[in-house]
């Protein structure tokens, strides 16, 4: 069992270690926890590119590149994601366990560097370099316009956009383009002075570093700001869909995406929550599930289906692509399966096999870093605190009932389906 300490060790700024020793690296990020808000998404896109453009003594990309180079090929990025309707911007740091190198003060210059990164950018008349902001503001109108590339992915987010289009919950991650316009060296300078003064920060520590040490380092190297920090309200997940919405978009496209959102109102504290991991692993969850094996490989209706959950929300969604022709008939099969959970319909092989394939998946995630930070920030986010072997006894402790009472719940909210007929 993974040993996971948490401490505040500065006004509103948390440290959890999680103790490992398999990794040859060790994974530092900063997590800066904004609300999900229209008028902050974007801003909270765009501040980190424009922040690893340079700090104070390293002022270009190329030359931050090159110290990390020399902290022994040390990695730092950042990255920007929502939980429910919370808006987070990480920063991520990787450096080598100091039982592989000589340099004993690698872990302080690595953690200095990312200070300078995050607390000293680079500023020209005390605000971000112009240059530096429009090159980004360029960047990030590219990365929004992509994400129509992955054809898959855009039609779940689509299916959100328009299942959630009055809750926060619907803002892309990455922000919006018509906000780019807007946005100058000037109020986003201001913006990231409210950033770094009042975000709550939790730090994850995934490696082998001592709780004691990490912490005094950490001190010793980073400035953290005393102001009083944002109160990030609960998103409601309490909905019942008045009717079902169904919406349409064409694309020249050769497959229809087909994206199905349901509303459970299940939080993610209540008693029935594993019963609900379970429930959408057992329909949609993998090759042993009940919609690849009835809709894709007995009814060779989709070329993939699968279903997800996401956890702070309290939604599941069902993917899949297939013959334009096939909608009816694939939206008809798909609720036959929900139906067939709801009767209880559910063999023990089924049971066994969902389980297998969810507790080797808990398993493996110790063999990533990053996915064990996340595992843990979630903890965080949700106040509710366990270990993977926990988690795996959760899963195995689920009964059938439990299940049904879990499928009974299930409400279909949006029909969401791209396809390439002109409407």
């Amino acid at each position: 069992m993974n040993e996971h300490i948490r401490e505040e060790i500065f006004k509103g700024v948390n440290l959890h270690t999680i103790i490992v020793d398999k990794f040859k690296t060790n994974l530092i990020k900063f997590n800066f926890q904004r609300p999900l808000i229209q008028g902050e998404s974007t801003l909270n896109g765009l501040l980190p590119m424009v922040l690893h453009r340079g700090t104070e003594n390293l002022q270009t990309s190329k030359m931050l590149s090159k110290e990390l180079e020399y902290l022994y090929g040390a990695y730092l990025n950042s990255n920007v994601v929502k939980k429910g309707e919370r808006h987070i911007v990480d920063f991520t740091l990787g450096v080598a366990d100091l039982n592989f190198v000589e340099d004993r003060n690698l872990l302080n210059e690595s953690l200095k560097l990312m200070n300078d990164v995050i607390n000293k950018p680079y500023k020209e008349n005390g605000l971000f370099k112009k240059e530096y902001l429009q090159q980004e503001k360029s960047n990030l109108e590219k990365r929004i316009k992509a994400r129509v590339n992955d054809k898959n992915r855009y039609a779940v987010e689509r299916c959100i956009e328009e299942m959630c289009s009055e809750e926060n919950f619907a803002l892309y991650e990455q922000g919006r383009l018509e906000d780019l316009p807007n946005i100058n060296e000037n109020n986003l300078f201001n913006y990231y002075k409210q950033f770094i003064n009042n975000s709550p920060v939790d730090i994850m520590v995934v490696g082998n570093l001592n709780h004691a040490d990490i912490k005094k380092v950490i001190l010793d190297q980073f400035e953290f700001n005393s102001g009083e920090k944002i109160k990030i309200p609960r998103e409601k997940i309490d909905f019942i869909p008045k009717q079902i919405k169904k919406v349409r978009e064409s694309m020249d496209i050769s497959q229809g995406k087909l994206t199905m959102g349901f509303r459970n109102n299940i939080p993610y504290e209540d008693p029935s929550y594993p019963a609900l991991m379970v429930y959408v692993n057992l329909l949609g969850g993998g090759a042993h599930s009940k919609l690849f094996l009835k809709v894709r490989e007995e009814r060779s209706l989709c070329y993939y289906i699968y279903s997800k959950m996401d956890k702070f929300k309290s939604i599941m969604l069902v993917s899949c692509g297939i013959e334009v022709d096939k909608y009816d008939e694939t939206v008809e099969v798909i609720m036959q399966q929900l139906e067939e959970i709801k009767k209880g319909n559910i063999s023990n092989e089924e049971m066994e096999n969902t389980k297998k394939a969810m507790i080797n998946s808990v398993n493996e995630m110790g063999d990533n870093a990053s996915a064990m930070a996340d595992f843990y920030y979630g903890q965080v986010i949700t106040k509710q605190y366990y270990s993977p072997s926990q988690l795996i006894d959760q899963i195995q402790n689920v009964k059938k009932e439990e299940i049904v009472a879990v499928a009974e719940k299930m409400m279909l909210d949006t029909i969401y389906f791209l396809n390439n007929q002109q409407m």
